[in-house]
Formats: C-alpha cells, sequence, structure tokens
C-alpha cells in the first residue's frame, strides 16, 4: 500500500502563524479542513502548540435570512473595526449544493474593499453536510485565527435558521440581522432563533424602508421581552445601513459594551469553557461514527442491515442496536 500524502505541500509551523504570516495562517485552515487522517492528526499537534496562545479575541456570529445582507453589513462593519486599530478574521460558510456537493465560495467578491485591507482576512469554507450553518472545523479556524493576532473572528452563517444553536454555541456575541417588515415576530420566537441572539439589527434602513425598519425594530423589541435568554445581558435591538454605513458604530459600541460586562462578572469565560465541553461531545460524536464506519464486521454488515430497514423489515433502533454490537467484537 503506498503511504497516504498529505494535502499540503509543507505543514506551516506555529512560529509562522504567531508571526502573523497570512500564508501560513491559509494552509493551516486548509489542513484542519482536511479529511485525511494524516493531516487531522498533523493539525491537532499544531493546534495544541497554538492553544496557549488563544482566546484573546472577540468572537462574533452573524447570522440573517439570505438576501438580508449579510456579506454587506460585514464589509462595512468590518472596515469600521479595523479604522478602531483592531484587526479583523472573517469565516464565511458558503452553502453546499445538496445534488453536487460543491460551495461556489464567492464572498471575497461581495467585500471587495475589506479584502484589500491589510488587517483583515477573509476565509470562505462550504459547509458541507455541517448543521447550524456552519462548517465543520470553524472552532478550530477560529482558533487559528486568534493565535496569529485578530482581535475580531467574525463568523457569518448560511442562515438556515433552525439549527442557529450551533454557531451561538462557538461564539461570544451572537448577532441576528433581519429585513424592515420581514416576517413577525412570533414565527421569530417559534423558530427560537430570537432566544439565541444577544442582538437583533433591523438591516436596510434607509430609503422608504427607513420608516419600517423603526417599525419592525418595535415589533422585535416587544417580542424580546416575552423571552428568557437566560443571562444579565438584556438583548437589544437596533437598525442600521449597512450600505450607506448608518447605525455600524453602535453595533461594534454595543458589542463592546457586552465584552466587558460579560468579562467583569465572569460569565465571558464561563460561557468559553462551556462551549470547549460542548465542542468535545461533539468530537467524541463525530469520531465514534468514523470509528464505526471503518470497523470491520460493520462495514461487512452495514449493506444488508440497511437494506432491511429500507424495506421496513426491520426497526431503525434494531438495527443500531446490531451496529452496535457488531463495533464491540
Amino acid at each position: 500500500m503506498p503511504r497516504e500524502k498529505s494535502l499540503m505541500p509543507s505543514i506551516p509551523t506555529a512560529e509562522d502563524i504567531l508571526a502573523g504570516d497570512r500564508r501560513a495562517l491559509a494552509k493551516a485552515i486548509t489542513l484542519v479542513e482536511s479529511q485525511r487522517e494524516q493531516d487531522r492528526n498533523a493539525a491537532q499537534l499544531l493546534l495544541g502548540e497554538l492553544l496557549p496562545h488563544t482566546g484573546k479575541s472577540v468572537r462574533i456570529g452573524v447570522t440573517g435570512v439570505p438576501g438580508v445582507g449579510k456579506s454587506t453589513f460585514i464589509e462595512a462593519f468590518g472596515q469600521y473595526v479595523i479604522e478602531q486599530g483592531q484587526r479583523l478574521a472573517v469565516l464565511a460558510v458558503d452553502p453546499s449544493s445538496p445534488v453536487a456537493g460543491g460551495s461556489i465560495l464567492g464572498d471575497k467578491t461581495r467585500m471587495e474593499a475589506l479584502t484589500r485591507l491589510d488587517d483583515a482576512f477573509i476565509r470562505p469554507s462550504p459547509a458541507g453536510q455541517a448543521l447550524g450553518g456552519v462548517a465543520f472545523k470553524t472552532r478550530e479556524s477560529s482558533l487559528l485565527c486568534e493565535a496569529a493576532g485578530f482581535d475580531v473572528i467574525l463568523v457569518e452563517t448560511v442562515g438556515v435558521g433552525q439549527s442557529e444553536h450551533q454557531v451561538a454555541g462557538m461564539v461570544d456575541f451572537f448577532l441576528l440581522l433581519m429585513l424592515p417588515g420581514g416576517g413577525d415576530e412570533l414565527q421569530g420566537i417559534k423558530k427560537g432563533i430570537l432566544e439565541l441572539a444577544d442582538a437583533i439589527v433591523v438591516n436596510k434602513a434607509d430609503g422608504a424602508s427607513e420608516s419600517l425598519a423603526k417599525i419592525t425594530q418595535q415589533h422585535y423589541r416587544g417580542a424580546m421581552t416575552l423571552l428568557n435568554h437566560g443571562s444579565a445581558w438584556e438583548p437589544r435591538v437596533m437598525t442600521c445601513s449597512a450600505l450607506h454605513g448608518a447605525g455600524i458604530s453602535a453595533v461594534w459600541d454595543m458589542i463592546q459594551e457586552y465584552a466587558e460586562a460579560a468579562k467583569i462578572e465572569g460569565s465571558f469565560d464561563k460561557a468559553r469553557a462551556d462551549q470547549n465541553l460542548a465542542w468535545m461531545r461533539q468530537l467524541i460524536d463525530e469520531l465514534l461514527r468514523a470509528s464505526l464506519a471503518q470497523h470491520p464486521d460493520v462495514k461487512a454488515a452495514l449493506p444488508g442491515i440497511e437494506a432491511a430497514v429500507t424495506a421496513a423489515q426491520q426497526t431503525p433502533l434494531a438495527a443500531a442496536q446490531i451496529v452496535l454490537g457488531l463495533s464491540r467484537q
């Protein structure tokens, strides 16, 4: 058997990433996204070296329905943050085709001005089969960006709605973008997404839509009073026009206020610790599934077991128990 080659022509070093080498950072993210076992092992060694140098950024999740203006908002917000002396990394997750499996990865084309700034790093990644509108390796990519010295990490999600708890569970601040008049607030509560949001920002509050944005803001404020967010922070509802830059500075000021208050009361570090535990448990699930798929007895029996379930000759639970029994042999 020929030895499996690494996806990477050369493994980036921790020293290069800590020095802020953008090429090394890009290669490191490619390494952690690789599905090859050799690359996964190399990625874990690299992350282990860099872990003591992480945790100093503010991680912000940005989500919203398609067409709400996420990329326009991130470009305007990112330029403002950089003007304040911050370094910004954007992890933009692109939806993958359920048919062909590929992604366009065209986020950089929608953030032209931000892409040209030296203090900005934009990395599009395919969502693949991951839930929650985020790529499987978004957490690892965030750690790499922190180690490379970026002060603010923005995670732009696909905006799938039902499973946004995934991105809320890996960031410090969860920002929900909404459209003026974009649906009643009760539908948002039913999806559960409002319970996760640390702030709602009604975008496109300009021109003829400005007054409608104000009305929408009041509707969501009313909806948020009905929810228990389980923290001392009272989620804000704001308006902005990413296209014209209006309200962007107020959003950044709000996030800074949140981070400072959370650090003083200790909830900032506790939330990150809880996220790490949740991350570990998710990885255990992934590794167990991968181990099952490679078990020789399971591989031999699985086609027949799946055929029995498809033909309604066996219940899914009984089939799952058989698979687990085979894995213990």
